[in-house]
């Protein structure tokens, strides 16, 4: 049995779109165990099937808001999130849902459970939808600023790992977020990455990916540092966002609109499933020794529970030990 320990304190509206979530992935998959993190008080009365579902009861949250999230990790040792991340470490529960506020999610991770001597960073890695139907992963979008030339490798090799256990893709693309496809583009670290993944064995390098291309990507998987990546993805909702209201508007706009919508309303829907992130789940912490999955603070209950569906699929394809596998060995390590 898979135990996932779910944040329920966490997010904008909290209990409300984790418990009801809980109680949809406990229907959905009978190889699952929760453990809600969280205030007893305000999860009893939501919890109408308690099957496989238990509470370990705190009242306190990070705050969404929260402008020093280590010094938050560290001193409220009670919140829900640090609560479930602690119970990751010690072996309680086999991975953490939350949709709290996104850098106490990496530094909580970070700090707590630790991330595997493999790596020397962590990304965040959200699974994104693209034109095909078929999602991408998009690394790093926020855990880290600066990074070095062998931290975009490894991120390949974690994101390779993944793409296949998780995505089912043979032999998954990488490709390098940049301001031109062509070789010689962008910063110096740029072109350092690309040199080096170039000559990665075992990544199948397609080289530079410019921003304007992530909705009709060319590589299954894209790598980048943390400020760029989060850009990118904004970026990316905003326009998939706007384009949604504006349509709405051209729709409302005209009485052939209103008509011609009722004979492509199916079309429409479709269209809008196709970029729904609400079956997708949530961005992985990647570089963690537990699988932890941030999903958007704002998520509801249908796109929490989906994120707890990433999770299990993490626990169940073994994918850290697997990664673990993948990854060189640092100067010093035992190979066995």
């Amino acid at each position: 049995m898979i135990r996932i320990a779910v944040d329920a304190n966490g997010g904008d509206n909290g209990v409300n779109t984790t418990v009801p979530a809980a109680m949809m992935a406990v229907k959905e998959f009978d190889d699952i165990e929760i453990v809600l993190f969280g205030d007893e008080e305000k999860i009893k009365p939501l919890l109408t099937n308690s099957e496989r579902i238990s509470i370990v009861h705190t009242k306190e949250t990070l705050s969404m808001g929260e402008k020093d999230p280590v010094r938050a990790v560290r001193k409220q040792k009670e919140a829900s999130l640090v609560k479930a991340l602690y119970a990751a470490k010690n072996g309680e529960v086999d991975a953490v849902v939350t949709n709290g506020p996104t850098q106490c999610v990496v530094m909580g991770a970070h700090l707590i459970i630790r991330r595997i001597k493999e790596m020397e960073r962590v990304a965040l890695c959200p699974i994104i939808p693209n034109f095909d139907g078929h999602p991408r992963l998009l690394l790093d979008v926020g855990a880290n600023v600066e990074l070095k030339a062998n931290h975009y490798a490894e991120f390949a090799i974690f994101a390779t790992v993944t793409a296949k256990e998780i995505l089912g893709i043979k032999n998954p693309t990488v490709g390098l977020l940049n301001i031109g496809s062509e070789p010689g583009k962008g910063r110096e670290i740029d072109k350092e990455a690309y040199e080096l993944l170039e000559s990665l064995e075992g990544i199948n390098f397609k080289g530079n990916v410019e921003p304007d291309k992530l909705i009709d990507c060319p590589t299954d998987i894209v790598v980048s540092d943390g400020y760029c990546g989060n850009i990118a993805l904004k970026s990316f909702e905003g326009t998939a966002k706007g384009m949604g209201r504006m349509l709405k508007q051209e729709i409302k706009a005209s009485l052939g609109g209103k008509i011609g919508y009722l004979f492509m309303r199916k079309n429409l829907k479709r269209f809008a499933g196709r970029m729904d992130a609400s079956e997708v789940g949530g961005a992985m912490i990647l570089g963690i020794g537990k699988p932890v999955v941030k999903a958007h603070g704002n998520a509801d209950s249908k796109t929490f529970k989906s994120a707890i569906r990433q999770v299990r699929n993490m626990v169940k394809a073994d994918l850290i030990n697997k990664v673990v596998e993948a990854l060189p060995k640092k100067s010093g390590e035992e190979v066995e």
